[in-house]
């Protein structure tokens, strides 16, 4: 599959440096438009490199149209989607789409089956597909149990980074390790170590990440892209501090 626009713009970007990605859920009960807008505006001031849109599963086509057309009307960063499910996870308003499997899955749907059921919708939007692979690592939280994951312990470092390597062979193009939304304990340091020691395609980290020491000490690991999405919506004060982190952050050639 041909590489697209996104893809290349975040590819060429990770050549020399680390990247912040800003996961807003669309759920209202979570931010209202105004309050995504104005988050919005200042993430992108701040420095952050895309905005990811998803996560809540039970929000409705309506409200994640309006969410994703509110991102794009204020901000010229891309626009990825990060869907919880493919009936309802999809707007043609985005620019791309991570196109993801949950490897780890005890579940046929979450490795396959939802993809399956997506596919044609994001053909039919003409939003570009990125094939993702999505680990989710203890604790885990409700990502874990929606998607019926194995979970891949702390200290299962090789476990991890068998997965990864399996989904380069796979073709998939980037790895994301998942601690779950609200995470007691990221994704732990050595395991990142592990997996990038591993594999040659970009690492996502996401999950627990609170403040700015907490994500230098992920990127000196080895992560390649900071994903953080509930310090946005209850811990803003600290978003400055941690994006502008990242992008004081150099990667050692």
């Amino acid at each position: 599959m041909e590489i697209g626009n996104v893809e290349k713009q975040i590819t060429g970007r990770l050549s020399s440096r680390c990247l912040h990605f800003s996961l807003i859920d669309p759920d209202p009960k979570k931010l209202k438009i105004d309050e995504i807008i104005d988050r919005v505006e200042k993430l992108e001031r701040y420095g952050t490199a895309a905005f990811m849109v998803g996560g809540s599963t039970g929000v409705t086509q309506k409200v994640l149209d309006a969410a994703v057309a509110a991102i794009k009307d204020h901000s010229k960063l891309p626009v990825i989607l990060f869907p919880g499910n493919a009936d309802t996870g999809i707007s043609k308003y985005a620019d791309a789409i991570f196109f993801m499997s949950l490897l780890n899955s005890k579940s046929q749907l979450w490795i396959t089956g939802m993809q399956a059921r997506g596919a044609n919708a994001v053909k039919q939007a003409g939003i570009e597909p990125i094939p993702m692979a999505y680990l989710i690592i203890e604790p885990g939280m409700k990502v874990g149990k929606v998607g019926k994951a194995k979970v891949i312990k702390q200290n299962e470092h090789y476990k991890a980074a068998a997965y990864a390597l399996a989904a380069q062979y796979f073709g998939m193009r980037f790895v994301y390790l998942e601690a779950g939304s609200g995470a007691t304990k990221p994704v732990p340091d050595e395991m990142i170590m592990i997996v990038s020691g591993t594999v040659q395609i970009p690492i996502i980290v996401g999950g627990g990440l609170r403040s700015a020491e907490a994500v230098e000490r992920k990127l000196r690991a080895g992560a390649d892209i900071i994903v953080t999405g509930t310090a946005i919506e209850n811990n803003f004060d600290k978003m400055k501090e941690i994006v502008h982190a990242i992008k004081r952050y150099r990667k050692i050639q």
